[in-house]
């Protein structure tokens, strides 16, 4: 058998199944069962897409579980080519956004979807995600083991960053730049930067970039959702989505609603799919999957800090925190803590794209997770 990192494509031996994380494992098949029953109930009540956008789901998760399934099985040291092919797939297909791109929520929506032969919708920042966090974690390593240095470290960090973030930007999907910012300021807590840097940084946010994303990058509805989050009950109308999503989550009671009267809540099986939750489960279902998330997060957490190679934790550190934000991000804004913005709930919403990235980073974790001490 080839020796580690000599570019051949290895998959682990018989015994590879017994290392798997089945802490990891549970949880997230749990929250994909909940996302699956939970999403019959919503589309089938008048979508009239139903029950073919069902069924996409379930093939996409099939494909899903399927593609982590071998990305786990893969020798941990083809990750690296794994991850600059994602980026630059992804990259090639946001330059194709703005030629042939269009926006599945009408005209205020972001341009950020392509019609791919097969595929159907798909959203390449979604894939671009994963991919920054996997090359990120190579030019970390290096800074870290001093084969370059930091300055030139920084310089190709900028060189990775800047061009799926500009195109990103220009669609525009500042969710989506959020996101990715997160996660690279998690990858750079992991790799030791010193705090003042991070002080500078935050202090000039505040005063420089903020006012000027207000003034000049935010639509309007953008701003509405913001200062409805700020000023609550001062803009009804900015606040339709918000209320309806409080509503059906007060309605689900302990085990969810059973009048039959449900709240009309937009994008209820998407970017709401936590009050949708609560509708047909309760207060023990909201629960549960909060539990699910947290227990997986803290597991991503515990494995990273046991692999042995700094690219493996500072992946891991990325890929936790790329889906911290989705479920934080989701369940504040459900509930009126945090402003509204087109994140899903991973392993939950539905959105074949979303389920297959998900997947796809999960299998990237169970695969690092086989290499941890014990």
């Amino acid at each position: 058998m080839d020796k580690a990192g000599s570019g051949v494509v290895r998959l682990r031996g018989k015994d590879g199944l017994k290392t798997v994380d089945y802490y990891l494992v549970v949880p997230v098949l749990a929250m994909t069962i909940i996302g699956l029953y939970v999403l019959q109930k919503v589309l089938s009540k008048g979508y009239a897409a139903y029950p073919g956008n069902y069924y996409r789901q379930i093939a996409a998760t099939v494909g899903g579980i399927i593609c982590a399934l071998i990305i786990s099985l893969l020798d941990e040291h083809f990750l690296k080519i794994i991850g600059r092919l994602i980026y630059a797939v992804s990259l090639f297909l946001l330059i194709l956004v703005p030629i042939d791109g269009y926006s599945l929520a009408g005209t205020w929506g972001a341009d950020s979807w392509l019609n791919l032969p097969v595929i159907g919708n798909f959203q390449p920042s979604e894939l671009a995600k994963i991919g920054l966090i996997m090359v990120a974690s190579d030019i970390f390593e290096m800074m870290h083991n001093k084969e370059v240095s930091l300055l030139k470290g920084y310089g190709i960090m900028a060189a990775v960053y800047a061009p799926p973030m500009l195109l990103i930007l220009t669609q525009p999907d500042f969710g989506t730049a959020m996101v990715i910012v997160f996660t690279f300021v998690c990858m750079m807590f992991a790799w030791g930067v010193r705090y003042r840097y991070f002080l500078l940084a935050f202090s000039t946010i505040v005063v420089v970039v903020l006012p000027a994303v207000w003034y000049f990058y935010l639509e309007a509805y953008q701003k509405d959702r913001i200062l409805s989050l700020v000023f609550q009950g001062s803009d009804p109308r900015a606040e339709y989505n918000l209320l309806q999503s409080q509503h059906a989550i007060a309605s689900g009671g302990l085990t969810g609603n059973h009048t039959g009267i449900l709240t009309s809540v937009p994008v209820k099986e998407s970017d709401f799919i936590f009050a949708a939750i609560s509708e047909h489960m309760g207060f023990i279902g909201t629960t549960t999957v909060i539990i699910l998330a947290f227990f997986f997060l803290c597991r991503c957490l515990f494995v990273a800090s046991k692999v042995p190679s700094k690219s493996a934790s500072y992946m891991l550190t990325g890929l936790t925190s790329y889906f911290a934000f989705h479920y934080i991000e989701n369940m504040g804004m459900s509930v009126g803590l945090l402003p509204i913005t087109g994140i899903p709930l991973p392993f939950i919403s539905l959105g074949g794209t979303a389920m297959l990235i998900n997947y796809l980073a999960f299998g990237v974790i169970l695969n690092i997770s086989m290499s941890r001490k014990s």
